[in-house]
């Protein structure tokens, strides 16, 4: 099966009225839960996470990404209303949005957050769906060396994002790096020999 099977599948699964059920309640109840500020998307599919245990397995998963997606679009309501961003990725919408609401167009200000926000995510998921299996590929091809060079660039932008203090933000990466080491060293597999180690 090529990648436009797959897309097709996908459509008749997703256009059954279950499933399309369970993706308005999602976005219905993540718009709602976005809304409130601090807990945003991630946060709104752990706590309506026992709400899916009794769907089937897709009908579950749509309703999480709906959820998801509900969430990132909710969060925009209180930037533009009260400057308030409901979540971490609606901050920039605050810079705008909410100038506008003052200004007395708080309406257009909502609708263009809701279009920016379905146009970037169909964008987005199209994109998706023409690069996962390559981006799965590279994904498992990943080795220690691999893994070592993405935290050393994670602790590199940690030090220059805080150019104010290289000291704090020096000692902050000491602090991840003695977090992540403190589950290797006291693994059985740290103070074995290699042949052991490979038992």
């Amino acid at each position: 099966m090529g990648v436009f099977d797959h897309i097709l599948l996908g459509f008749q699964v997703t256009f059954q009225p279950a499933n399309l059920l369970f993706c308005a309640i999602g976005v219905l109840v993540g718009t709602l839960v976005g809304v409130l500020p601090g807990i945003g998307p991630v946060g709104a599919m752990a706590l309506l996470l026992p709400a899916t245990f009794k769907g089937t397995p897709t009908s579950s998963i749509i309703m999480l990404a709906g959820v998801f997606y509900g969430a990132q679009y909710g969060g925009s309501t209180t930037s533009i209303l009260v400057n308030i961003p409901g979540e971490a990725s609606s901050v920039i919408t605050c810079l705008d949005g909410y100038q506008m609401a003052r200004q007395g167009r708080a309406g257009p200000a909502l609708g263009i957050a809701a279009w920016g926000s379905f146009i970037a995510g169909t964008i987005s998921v199209i994109g998706l769906m023409f690069i996962a299996s390559s981006l799965s590929k590279a994904a498992l091809s990943f080795g220690p060396p691999e893994y070592f060079a993405l935290m050393c660039t994670g602790l590199i932008i940690v030090t220059y994002l805080a150019q104010q203090s290289v000291l704090k933000a020096l000692m902050m990466a000491l602090v991840a790096l003695s977090s992540e080491m403190r589950g290797w060293i006291l693994s059985p597999a740290f103070h074995a020999s290699p042949l052991e180690s490979m038992n």
